[in-house]
């Protein structure tokens, strides 16, 4: 997908999730073949500005209108994110089993509500409305993670 194709993408789901206008919100298009993700974000809630930063060079999941739309969510979601880890840090000693307990719990409940949200605006609004399974095909198979475990008998 071209520069041009991804901006205006990126638009669409801007002014679809109702970021804009209340948000600054840009577009950096990352370029690196050593960057890791295929899809991050860096952001000042206090002046509501973020940037959206997308992988184009080795991208790990193969539809990146589902990347940019996951990214936004998390942006439109991201006072929700904030409120619960201040809780879990006012609960719990940073760097317990228990507060290590709750992060992992919340940011596994907050990727799987912020993928759900995506793949279900990527239904309604895509230009393709393909899922990307590149996280299934790194990932092993269950009869690989089944093999070698003991017999309960």
């Amino acid at each position: 997908m071209d520069r041009e194709a991804l901006s205006l993408l990126f638009e669409k789901y801007c002014q679809k999730l109702r970021i804009t206008p209340a948000w600054d919100v840009k577009l950096e298009l990352v370029d690196d073949p050593a960057w890791p993700k295929t899809g991050d974000f860096k952001i000042d809630c206090d002046d509501r500005k973020a940037i959206l930063m997308l992988n184009i060079v080795n991208p790990k999941q193969e539809n990146l209108e589902e990347v940019i739309i996951h990214e936004l969510m998390h942006i439109k979601l991201y006072p929700l994110d904030q409120m619960t880890e201040s809780l879990i840090l006012s609960q719990f000693e940073e760097g317990t089993p228990a507060c290590d307990f709750a992060y992992r719990q919340f940011f596994t409940a907050l990727e799987q509500t912020v993928e759900e949200l995506a793949k279900c605006f990527l239904l309604e609004f895509g230009e393709n409305r393909a899922f990307s399974y590149g996280r299934c095909n790194r990932s092993r198979s269950f009869n690989d993670l089944y093999e070698g475990l003991r017999s309960i008998e």
